[in-house]
């Protein structure tokens, strides 16, 4: 079986050719022509980032991508589905207006910003997938009825799952509420006593009411808890963790079988952007400073090439001083920076399991184009 091809351009520019004008040149490089568009919607899933959040990527990339479409003679709409967590997105009305802040409207963006899984975040579909993990992935009604989905991705570290990128944007992203319930039961948090502070910022993260804080310090209940993982970045001095190695695999292969159900059966397409790369997911209402410098974006019509391709690029960057890799690896560069990152995350278990369900084996050409 031959190798994917991922298509590749660096965040260089020259007047009157700017990162727009790369971003469109690459996915016709990529192929994104051979789609068939004709009046057919297409699902254009993002991330549309939480409010307050400044990594997520702009609206304008957006726009690049519909107009493309667009001129295919395809329906483009951008989506993305509501979360689990404590948030300005977990039910439609709060995710619309906290897209709009960020910044995505039908004239910034290209096209009208549709919510995967309804107001609620209740409406959704049970697909087949018959995997190890999942029997039927729980996505989104809208991206379900799409004809098209191409993905447009924010690639960045991810406390939960080591990196998030295609696979995470669609997998996760593309579930409903009881979706994302299921994908993140496997994995719970613990907390340091040593460390804590009983500060109660993991308190107010946690939409199940499963902490509790007493004589100052916090405690889980594993019962309550869905394992979202909010609380491990909303913990200011480090106390809260990801443990249970085995069940952070498990999160990861019970994606790999979400993006198998969520892309079967449909045309794909599937875009990254390597900037502002943060070391948490675009789902906090901040960011912390990049851990790499900016590196480049990728296009191809293979979700877990790209993401391999993704990966590999950035474990050659150099590390950005004062960030969080740079004080977690003392100043050193480490062999893994996602590990290093994130203690305990293995993301190379997401490959693993693409290959075992014949989602694909990550093995990519990359084609570099100007």
């Amino acid at each position: 079986m031959s190798n994917a091809k991922v298509y590749f351009t660096d965040m260089h520019t020259v007047p009157g050719d700017g990162l727009l004008d790369k971003l469109d040149r690459l996915t016709v490089e990529a192929g994104i022509g051979d789609i068939d568009a004709e009046r057919k919607f297409v699902a254009i899933k993002t991330h549309f980032g939480e409010y307050g959040n400044l990594a997520f990527l702009r609206p304008n990339y957006t726009k690049v991508i519909a107009d493309r479409i667009r001129n295919m003679g395809g329906i483009p709409f951008v989506t993305d589905c509501n979360t689990l967590y404590v948030g300005r997105r977990k039910n439609g009305v709060e995710h619309m207006d906290t897209a709009n802040l960020n910044g995505f409207n039908p004239v910034s963006a290209g096209c009208h910003v549709i919510i995967g899984d309804g107001i609620k975040g209740t409406d959704d579909v049970e697909v087949p997938v018959d995997g190890q993990y999942v029997s039927t992935a729980k996505i989104g009604r809208n991206i379900v009825d799409a004809d098209v989905i191409i993905s447009l991705n924010h690639f960045k570290g991810h406390e939960i799952t080591g990196f998030g990128g295609a696979m995470k944007n669609i997998g996760m992203g593309c579930a409903s509420r009881r979706g994302k319930m299921e994908l993140h039961t496997s994995g719970k948090p613990s907390i340091d006593a040593d460390e804590c502070r009983g500060c109660c910022k993991c308190v107010e993260a946690c939409a199940h009411f499963a902490i509790t804080v007493v004589e100052k310090k916090a405690a889980i209940d594993r019962a309550r808890c869905v394992g979202c993982g909010r609380c491990i970045a909303a913990c200011p001095f480090d106390a809260v963790s990801a443990d249970m190695d085995e069940a952070l695999d498990v999160v990861n292969f019970k994606i790999a079988e979400y993006v198998k159900a969520t892309l079967c059966g449909k045309q794909h397409f599937h875009t990254s952007v390597m900037a502002d790369i943060s070391p948490f997911c675009d789902c906090y209402g901040h960011n912390d400073l990049p851990i790499i410098p900016n590196v480049g974006m990728l296009a191809s019509y293979d979700p877990v090439a790209i993401d391999r391709a993704c990966a590999d690029l950035a474990q050659k960057q150099p590390m950005i001083a004062g960030s969080r890799l740079h004080a977690n690896s003392g100043g050193r560069k480490p062999k893994d920076i996602f590990s290093c990152v994130h203690p305990g995350t293995r993301w190379e278990s997401l490959f693993d399991h693409t290959a075992r369900i014949g989602l694909g084996s990550g093995k990519y050409d990359l084609v570099e184009i100007r």
